[in-house]
């Protein structure tokens, strides 16, 4: 490597990487605000008129959904329909949350209905579908996405180091797979209780979110080469982790990265996970959709890498191997 080209990188691809990542990760955090967060009103018309006008000319912030009694909207947010309600039925004023769908959430609506109650009335807060008591404030939750996404980017690293391709870069891919899941449910539902949910069903949404990744990784790597691993790294990490919404919520984050992250692979891992661990499995069609779009691309771009016939230098002619004849005197 020239000294030009190595003082290039250092002083000006380096600080551009660095520039990127900080705006990745700081720009959704320091922009959080809802946008079209679905939300309910519980109770009769004359009562929750007033609630839902408010929330509806929030400035786009609020999707509100209306719902006839505190039943209704109970089911609602346990199907991940809605991340809260407000209910105002004649019985004092009440909140329906849903803490293990987002405690940033479960916050900002406790907030708001306090606001909009009258001066001297306590609002009753209702947590319908609790965190796990290990880990209240989601805080685990979080920090377990960043591992995920780096075991599927290590996979999919280690097998385009290794030189592996074809069949036996799927094979790679199938056996490492459970078992990165296997070990994420032991430490996560098994030995921390983080993770809600039935032990088989968690590991396997934990298996395809590895999946998932490595596929993309090993499949970017076969068709572009190293570059490849750079792409996946783009995808799961470095735009994948910070606009996953894992810590808060997609529609928190400045729009479009609400709906770009739940496109890309740890987003929808992230909330697969969740709806798994602590929904039942509601809500969890839209990114399992996802997570097997990009492992069928992956194994895709993994088999056409096979077909494609390295290059390799041509081979010294006989000319090119006599040497040169000493120039005449």
């Amino acid at each position: 490597m020239s000294h030009r080209r190595g003082l290039l990188i250092v002083g000006l691809l380096v600080p551009a990487l660095i520039t990127f990542m900080l705006w990745a990760f700081t720009w959704p955090v320091a922009r959080s605000a809802p946008h079209d967060l679905p939300v309910g009103v519980a109770g009769p018309p004359v009562a929750t008129d007033r609630i839902a006008s408010q929330l509806s000319d929030a400035d786009g912030a609020f999707d509100v959904h209306r719902y006839p009694d505190e039943a209704a909207a109970r089911e609602a947010i346990t199907h991940r329909e809605i991340y809260g309600a407000l209910v105002a039925d004649g019985q004092g004023p009440r909140l329906l949350t849903a803490s293990a769908a987002g405690p940033a959430v479960a916050q900002l609506l406790q907030s708001i209905a306090t606001g909009q109650a009258a001066e001297g009335t306590e609002v009753t807060v209702v947590d319908v579908v609790p965190g796990p008591a290990a880990d209240p404030r989601g805080a685990a939750f979080t920090a377990g996405v960043l591992p995920l996404a780096l075991a599927g980017l290590a996979t999919g690293a280690a097998i385009t180091a290794t030189r592996l391709r074809g069949r036996w870069a799927l094979l790679a891919l199938a056996c490492s797979a459970p078992l990165i899941g296997l070990a994420a449910a032991a430490v996560g539902h098994g030995w921390l209780d983080v993770l809600g949910g039935g032990w088989w069903q968690v590991t396997a949404a934990l298996s395809l979110f590895a999946l998932t990744g490595a596929a993309t990784v090993a499949g970017a790597a076969a068709l572009l080469g190293p570059r490849g691993i750079g792409l996946g790294a783009l995808l799961l990490m470095l735009l994948g982790n910070p606009w996953s919404g894992a810590g808060s919520a997609p529609e928190l984050l400045p729009e479009p990265v609400g709906a770009l992250g739940q496109l890309l692979p740890t987003g929808a891992g992230a909330t697969l996970l969740r709806s798994v661990s602590f929904f039942d499995g509601h809500g969890a069609a839209f990114p399992l959709v996802v997570l097997l779009a990009w492992t069928a691309a992956g194994v895709a771009a993994v088999l056409a890498g096979r077909r494609r016939a390295p290059h390799r230098p041509a081979p010294a002619g006989p000319a090119a191997a006599t040497p040169a004849a000493p120039a005449a005197a």
